[in-house]
């Protein structure tokens, strides 16, 4: 299943292997693994709790994989991303992405990950020793998004 919500961690190695399992026309194969940080905006973290709503959020995620497909050689993909309380260190998401070249696994890997971190219906709320907060958008991450949104030079 190339789109997974889920609240149990998952294993990096296992799923690259599952992605790449006896197809000899992969040649490349990114990822990339999002962590939870101890520290956000100056302040310790000491949980980040994830929530969504499902219905909502495997369309979002499954139609970004479908953009990426659209925009380079994507023989194959996986994303991983949890829900719930996580603590610093706990992986939250992972982003796989198999091709038969470098540059269109990494670009689309790129690509899922900026456009997950924008277009994706995640909440997440921070417990840090000042109390619980809602963690906003981030502008840097907007643009990270935008720059995708580039027309090609003909």
């Amino acid at each position: 299943m190339p789109v997974r919500v889920q609240t149990e961690d998952f294993d990096t190695g296992e799923e690259i292997a599952r992605l790449r399992a006896g197809n000899p026309k992969i040649g490349a194969i990114a990822a990339f693994i999002g962590l939870v940080r101890d520290v956000n905006e100056g302040d310790a973290v000491r949980e980040l709790t994830l929530e969504h709503y499902p219905e909502m959020t495997g369309k979002a995620l499954s139609a970004i994989l479908d953009e990426a497909k659209q925009r380079w050689e994507v023989i194959d993909a996986t994303i991983v991303h949890r829900i719930g309380s996580l603590k610093p260190t706990d992986q939250i998401v992972l982003v796989i992405v198999a091709s038969s070249h470098r540059g269109d696994a990494f670009a689309a890997c790129e690509f899922l990950m900026d456009f997950l971190k924008t277009h994706a219906p995640f909440w997440k709320k921070e417990q840090t020793g000042q109390g619980a907060r809602w963690v906003e958008a981030r502008e840097s991450d907007d643009s990270a998004a935008m720059r995708w949104n580039k027309t090609p030079p003909a």
